[in-house]
């Protein structure tokens, strides 16, 4: 099974070098493309099948299509890695970035050139340390060879790119909030449309794209698009990076074909459930993802099978609820975290998670009420998409609604026995 991704990654904590990372084929898919014509990068990208790994999952090609092209374009034009990894339960970015930061920045090259962009920026998480250490090695080594600055890889292409430490919080991960961001603004999002392909960071096109998602643009464009569908499962070209935390054997994170099943990636490489713990329910791909339970097991773990089952597959990266852990104060533990990060720029959000988490508090302390669960119920309908400004408020309200669907029992145990039955 390949593992194109992780398959160079050492387990000492450190990042190849350049040297290390040309002796695994490095740059050579940048070399390879500078020599076609953008459009056709965009299409051998589109054609791969690649979605977005960091949630989303829009079609990474179709994305770069958008952004206007020609002479009369504003420029310059914008490429930025978004490694502000914040989605409660998700690790994933983080081994690439602290593992192979050449794989991304190679990765942000060719994209770059796809869409004819003149400056690049990695926006990092504040807490990645060892990753901002591994990317400005990386980005330095990088000019040095000839591979950032003037004439990339022998071309005529000009790209810049710099680091961003970002001052942290979790509605940096919305690309329209990191822009203003990365503006030096309050990070608010913005109204669409106008689309960031279109007027982005300082009203210039800028493409957005998550850090793995960008890490397997090298190898689409060294192998082809037919053999990385064929890495897949699905029509969903490629590998994805799974990972597991919560009460299982061997909590951790896998690079797997994409469209392995729950069951696979829970029992075989998870281990299964510690000694003592039945599985309850997980989230399939962080914080902000609807539950699945014991029923969806065999559920395929790709976007658009993930999607039928009433979930997202989002990150890839599963949160394991057990038997004895209070489905109840899970919940609240995320909407607490949900109500801290909201920017505050709607009323739906702002108003809207506080008094989410104000309400689960009480049901924790045996102070809830029966019409207690008709207002949370309202809630997920009154923060739904289309309500609210963006999509943190309507994340938050996916684990509450699926919640209420599948642990109802536990939600009015709380508030027929005055506590929390599992205190």
């Amino acid at each position: 099974m390949e593992k194109p991704l992780t398959e160079h990654i050492r387990n000492d904590h450190t990042w190849l070098t350049l040297k290390e990372y040309e002796k695994t084929g490095g740059y050579q898919a940048l070399r390879k493309a500078v020599k076609l014509p953008p459009e056709e990068v965009t299409k051998r990208v589109k054609d791969s099948g690649l979605k977005g790994r960091g949630g989303a999952g829009f079609s990474t090609g179709m994305k770069w299509g958008m952004v206007p092209m020609g002479k009369d374009v504003p420029t310059p034009k914008y490429f930025i890695a978004n490694a502000d990894e914040m989605e409660p339960g998700s690790f994933k970015d983080r081994l690439l970035l602290e593992g192979n930061p050449h794989q991304l920045i190679e990765g942000m090259i060719i994209g770059a050139y796809a869409i004819q962009a003149r400056f690049s920026f990695v926006f990092l998480r504040w807490a990645y340390h060892a990753a901002a250490k591994a990317i400005t090695g990386a980005i330095r080594e990088a000019y040095e060879a000839g591979y950032l600055g003037e004439n990339v890889g022998g071309s005529d292409f000009q790209l810049d790119m710099s680091l961003h430490i970002s001052q942290g919080r979790y509605m940096c991960g919305e690309e329209t909030a990191l822009l203003n961001a990365l503006e030096g603004k309050r990070a608010n999002p913005r109204a669409k449309p106008p689309f960031p392909v279109v007027s982005g960071l300082f009203g210039k096109p800028t493409i957005v794209n998550n850090v793995e998602t960008l890490s397997n643009v090298p190898h689409i464009i060294a192998k082809g698009a037919d053999w990385f569908m064929k890495l897949s499962k699905t029509d969903e070209g490629g590998t994805k990076l799974y990972g597991a935390s919560g009460r299982v054997k061997k909590p951790g994170l896998w690079e797997l074909p994409l469209g392995i099943s729950l069951r696979e990636i829970l029992e075989e490489h998870a281990g299964g459930m510690q000694d003592g713990y039945e599985l309850k329910g997980v989230l399939p791909g962080g914080g902000s993802t609807d539950f699945l339970t014991t029923e969806h097991l065999d559920v395929a773990m790709d976007y658009t099978s993930v999607a039928k089952s009433g979930s997202r597959l989002g990150t890839g990266t599963v949160i394991v609820l057990d038997d004895k852990t209070c489905p109840v104060g899970m919940v609240s533990n995320l909407e607490h975290f949900f109500a801290q990060e909201s920017c505050g720029w709607c009323t739906p959000c702002r108003e809207g998670l506080p008094w989410t988490a104000k309400i689960l508090d009480a049901l924790e302390a045996g102070n809830g009420k029966m019409e207690d669960l008709e207002v949370l119920t309202f809630q997920t309908h009154y923060m739904a998409p289309g309500n609210t400004f963006c999509a943190l408020a309507p994340g938050a309200m996916e684990p509450l609604q699926s919640a209420l669907k599948y642990f109802r029992e536990d939600f009015e145990r709380h508030i027929h026995e005055h506590k929390c039955p599992w205190k």
